[in-house]
């Protein structure tokens, strides 16, 4: 099933989406880091708080073009499977936006670090989602055209 959301035939959403994933992952990385003391503890405070907020800056930007690919998506079962997997990245988005505001004022807290964790685990769940409609279901994957036989 093609989708609108492409460029060049390339579907936008699949490409933007890695980098929330990346940042948001880094950040959590960071955080473990800095928890266990491996490195200097405010670099790595400032890289996962800088790589978080970068991920929801990234997240939201890939948000349009999924929404215009779930726009497009005529079968029931298939829109409900992206409309979960929409609404369960909002969430995320919403998980990693108050995780980020708490790294202003509990800056020796654990919580942080926890939703960081829970956010990520959401995020695997969510983008098992995605995939299944990729993979499994072929949506926004653009079919070859059949060349006539010679």
């Amino acid at each position: 099933m093609r989708t609108p959301a492409t460029i060049k035939h390339h579907p936008i959403h699949p490409i933007l989406v890695t980098f929330p994933i990346a940042l948001w992952v880094f950040s959590l990385a960071a955080d473990i880091i800095r928890f266990f003391s491996l490195g200097p503890p405010d670099v790595w405070r400032e890289i996962a708080f800088y790589s978080m907020a970068a991920g929801i800056v990234g997240a939201l930007l890939a948000a349009l073009p999924g929404f215009i690919d779930l726009l497009s998506i005529t079968d029931p079962k298939l829109k409900r499977i992206g409309i979960i997997h929409m609404v369960l990245n909002l969430i995320i988005v919403a998980i990693f936006a108050v995780d980020w505001s708490l790294r202003f004022t509990q800056v020796d807290s654990t919580l942080p670090m926890i939703l960081s964790v829970f956010g990520v685990i959401m995020l695997l769940i969510a983008g098992w989602l995605g995939a299944d409609l990729v993979h499994e279901h072929r949506v926004s994957v653009e079919e070859p055209r059949q060349q006539p036989l010679p």
